[in-house]
């Protein structure tokens, strides 16, 4: 669990007991919520949100702000494990 400021209010940055990372991932994920920086808190309670990173791919975010402003990780995929429709088909994401 991680905590931090952004627009003098404090945020709890948790993982999903199912989201088993190193401790560089997670350092990567804190910096990349820094960029974020204001814009987060505009996102209402009960919302998700994605950042992708070249390195670690889509990192899933849920938003909750009762009692406290809390950010869970629930997922990260990989690259290797992202899909899409063309032509009514399902293929590999290939960009």
């Amino acid at each position: 669990m991680y905590r931090f400021t952004i627009d003098n209010e404090e945020w709890i940055l948790r993982f999903s007991p199912a989201v088993a990372i190193e401790q560089e991932i997670k350092d990567i994920i804190v910096r990349s919520l820094a960029l974020l920086g204001s814009k987060l808190p505009a996102f209402p309670h009960g919302d998700a949100f994605v950042i992708f990173n070249e390195k670690i791919g889509l990192i899933v975010f849920n938003v909750e702000k009762l009692p406290s402003f809390i950010l869970t990780i629930s997922s990260i995929v990989p690259r290797e494990k992202w899909f899409e429709i063309k032509s009514r088909t399902l293929k590999k994401y290939m960009n």
